[in-house]
Parts: C-alpha cells; structure tokens; sequence
C-alpha cells in the first residue's frame, strides 16, 4: 500500500465514492458531467472565474498606481504550495505521527498530486484573499483606520464568506475529513474542524494581508506567502495548551472566534465606505447567492452546523449591507 493511499486516506475516499488507489499521481482530467454531483462544476466555474476576475482586476489596479492587490494576488498561490502539501501528504514531511491523515478532497474536472489538489482549490485561495481585502478596502477601513483594523475586518469577512463553504462542502460530498484524526480534527462544529474554521478561514487571510499591506519591496508576495503559516502556530498556542482536553479546546477556539466576530463586525459598522469597486460590487454578491443556492438544494442529513453556516450567512449580507446600501458623500474611482 504506497504512502500516498493509507488505511485512512483508503476509508475517506471510499466514503466520497472512488478509490486512492486508482489516480494519476500528476494530473487527471474528467468529464464535467461525469461528476459526482452536479453542483462541482458550477462551483469549478465560479471559483475559477472569480480567481480570474481578482487577477483582471489586480491589474487594473496596479496600472492605477496601487499594487497591493495583485501582491496579494500572488502571496495566496504562495501561501497554498507552502500549506497545503503537508496537509494532503504529512508523510512526506515527516508530520504523519503528529498530524495524520487529515482529509480528501472528492474527484473534480482537473485535479493535481494523485487527485489531492483540485484546480478549483488552486483558484480558491487568490479567489477568497482578494473577496475578502477588496470588500474591506471599498469599505475604506484600510484608508481610514490603517492595516491592523483593515486585517482585523479581512479576518472576519472571510470568515463569513469562507465558511459558508466550509459547511456545505461535507454535506455535498465536494470532501471529507477523517473522522480518526481528533489530532486536527476535534473539536469540530458539525463536520467543520474549529483549528480549520479559525486558522485557515480567518488568521491565515487577515496575516497575508497584513504583511502584505505592511511589507516594503518587490519581493513582499514571496515574503507573505511563506510567513502566513507561522502566523497560523502562534494563533494556535492558545488552544494547545488545553492539550487532549477536547472540551477545553473547543471553548478557547470559540472564544477567539467570537472575538473575530465581535471586532469585526464593530470595525464594519463604523466603517464609511468609499464606492465599491466593480470586482468588490459584483463578484461577492454572485458567489454568496450560488452558495445559498448550494444551501437550499442539499438534501440527506445534516452532516454540517447549519446554525452557523445561517449565521455566517447573515454576516455576509451585513458586510454586502454596508457596502452596497450605505449613502455615500463623494463617490471615489471604481477602479
């Protein structure tokens, strides 16, 4: 049995309906319509499209003078091959006895590292850094209160977008984490590690932008990328110390969620937006509906916490609330 389809990783994509065993360890391409459900490739298409339409507008921007987007742009795709490979092979690297195998990600149109990385993942990080940043710029907290509060307000907004995915994601078989692994796994709301809900929605977005914003030079992206994930350990001593005791952990996550939200939402409500850019005005509202979509349509039991899910949806349309509904005195560039 190679390392790359353990007993664990063997269960879990058995579980999703295809075997480990059977992948190409490069690349592999399928049909759309041949997926398992229908769902994957307009979720593909969506993702993809708003990678595509961050970079576009990136670029615009960096042409207007302001490169931090595209940096950002690049930092992400930095950030995901510094990350994720541990995730997806902790044996590689000699983490498999403290990690273990942690989760897999069902079979989409293109997907890379014997069927770990979905090409849709790829897009998936730029895609969300950029929602995220570009919806807390156009609401002119960066301008107004610096970059601390403007990553503070990252942190909660992708929260609120990230998550909404996070939870649908399991009940829709799009992946499925190990249910063994209460190393990285526990405690989890529903199907949703807390460590992934705050680490991966929340701190790693709010530190790439923060650096990114602060970082002098031409090689901040590089710099971003590569020190997110340690970013990602301090935010995690806290509930370390708890050690085993699973209970205690899962407060001490909690707590630290509650306070992202908690400061976000103040930093949001105080915020006097600037005019949405074209990218910021679009694009979130598009993927908040497709998701809500996903949302009515699943079916089977509830495998996810649909109370937070709800909540992190409410929080999502007070972010759009703010952005789109709030009069504004003196309408700025679009760009």
């Amino acid at each position: 049995m190679s390392t790359e389809c353990g007993p664990d990783a063997e269960a879990v994509t058995r579980g999703l309906g295809f075997d480990c065993h059977d992948v190409s360890p490069v690349v592999s391409v399928r049909a759309p319509w041949d997926l398992a459900h229908w769902t994957m490739p307009i979720l593909e298409v969506l993702v993809i499209a708003g990678a595509v339409f961050a970079l576009v507008h990136a670029i615009r921007r960096k042409r207007a003078g302001d490169s931090t987007n595209l940096a950002l742009w690049w930092a992400s795709l930095v950030y995901l091959f510094v990350v994720e490979p541990p995730l997806y092979f902790p044996e590689w690297f000699g983490l498999d006895e403290i990690y273990g195998f942690i989760f897999a990600h069902n079979q989409f149109t293109v997907q890379f590292m014997w069927d770990r990385l979905p090409l849709y993942i790829v897009a998936f990080y730029p895609m969300i850094s950029q929602l995220a940043y570009e919806v807390v710029r156009s609401l002119g907290i960066f301008r107004q209160r610096g970059a601390l509060a403007g990553a503070v307000a990252v942190a909660f907004v992708c929260q609120v977008f990230y998550e909404v995915f996070d939870h649908i994601g399991p009940q829709l078989k799009w992946w499925a984490w190990n249910p063994g692994n209460v190393i990285v796994n526990q405690p989890a709301m529903g199907s949703v590690p807390l460590k992934s809900a705050l680490l991966f929605a929340s701190v790693s977005l709010a530190a790439m932008t923060y650096l990114v914003v602060r970082l002098p030079g031409r090689w901040r992206a590089i710099a971003a990328g590569v020190l997110t994930p340690f970013t990602m350990m301090i935010a995690g001593i806290p509930s370390s110390l708890a050690g085993t005791n699973i209970t205690a952990q899962a407060w001490i996550l909690g707590a630290e969620l509650a306070l992202i939200w908690v400061a976000g939402l103040w930093i949001i409500a105080r915020a006097h937006p600037d005019e949405p850019s074209s990218f910021a005005r679009f694009y979130p509202a598009c993927y908040l509906g497709v998701m809500a979509v996903f949302w009515l349509v699943a079916d089977g039991k509830l495998v996810s916490s649909g109370l937070y899910a709800l909540a992190c949806l409410a929080g999502a349309g007070f972010v759009l609330a703010r952005l789109h509904l709030v009069r504004r005195k003196e309408p700025a560039s679009s760009v």
